[in-house]
């Protein structure tokens, strides 16, 4: 019998048929997340000891878990994002990770474009302000009238620049540090480096995988090169923006404003939530129905392919694994 835990969490809550994927398997027995939320270190290392897989969210996969996991041969991250696993750790200890890059990719490009309108036309102040007895309407951007900068055009970022076309930006600018130049024509995007893009954007979106190299990228320095009412947003990951200068900008800038999915620790409880041009979402970027639901399932069918003595269909690349964030 192969023993498999669910940490991930929301599981199973749009479409059952996904735990029946694993109780109709003879060979599979499972457990899911009794907690009902994210998992610490010392929870996991509590409960992850005697099974063969986990599928799991975004709790973090240290070396320490993955030493108390003996059993440990695959872990299947219902997802995209790979920094909440040690991959060096997991390839020492002879456990496999793969993930579902493609899947959450529509809903997160979808809550980008939310945002980018939430921001420009400053819907979250009105609700505001209206809560609070003040009627106020307030002069905003469009999308056509705007400069919009997005920085990483893979997965995500690419589906974000082909729904722009149907509001006809004024200019698109994007980076990325392997450009496709005839996607960038055929879609009216132009390559420039990121310093343009924070000088001359109205809107900045960002669109990259946490590594080295863009651990902390948005600090001080590139935030006071940006635009005064510049609105920027994050759904990628947390630590690609340093909060804490981000909170000392906001403040001395009340004409910007920002829109975050992610955070560097999370649940977030952080001095940003002090700052009323700060709008903030609990890392539901992939959470439209059928992108979970199809995250969900393809997560669960990498643990059955093993259990079956298949070839897995996602696993973790080389380039991720050479990329990933270390601190």
């Amino acid at each position: 019998m192969v023993k498999i835990l669910i940490t991930a969490v929301p599981f199973g809550e749009l479409d059952r048929e996904v735990l029946n994927l694993l109780s109709r398997n003879s060979r599979i027995e499972f457990n899911v997340n009794t907690f009902g939320r994210k998992l610490t270190e010392q929870e996991l290392i509590g409960v992850i000891s005697g099974y063969d897989i986990v599928i799991a969210g975004t709790e973090t996969y240290t070396r320490r878990v993955m030493e108390n996991a003996p059993k440990l041969k695959l872990i299947s991250r219902v997802g995209i994002g790979l920094d909440s696993v040690d991959l060096e750790a997991a390839d020492e200890l002879g456990i496999i990770v793969s993930y579902t890059p493609d899947a959450p990719a529509p809903a997160v490009a979808e809550l980008t474009i939310a945002q980018m309108i939430n921001l420009s036309r400053k819907l979250p102040l009105a609700d505001r302000k209206l809560r609070e007895g003040q009627w106020k309407r307030y002069s905003g951007l469009r999308l056509s009238k705007s400069v919009i900068g997005i920085i990483g055009t893979g997965r995500v970022g690419s589906i974000v620049l082909k729904h722009l076309q149907t509001f006809n930006p004024e200019k698109i600018f994007v980076n990325d540090i392997v450009p496709n130049f005839d996607f960038y024509r055929k879609y009216n995007a132009e390559l420039v480096e990121k310093e343009i893009i924070y000088k001359e954007s109205d809107i900045i979106t960002l669109h990259i995988p946490l590594t080295n190299a863009t651990y902390k990228l948005i600090s001080k320095k590139e935030m006071y090169l940006m635009k005064k009412n510049v609105c920027l947003i994050n759904t990628s990951r947390g630590a690609i923006i340093n909060e804490e200068d981000l909170y000392e900008y906001l403040f001395n800038n009340p004409l910007a404003s920002v829109a975050l999915d992610v955070f560097e620790k999370e649940p977030y409880k952080g001095i940003l939530t002090m700052l009323d041009n700060c709008i903030f979402t609990c890392h539901m970027g992939s959470m439209a129905e059928d992108c979970r639901i199809n995250m969900e399932i393809e997560a669960v069918k990498e643990a059955i392919r093993l259990v079956n003595g298949e070839s897995l269909k996602n696993l973790v690349t080389e380039e991720a694994r050479r990329f990933q964030f270390r601190r």
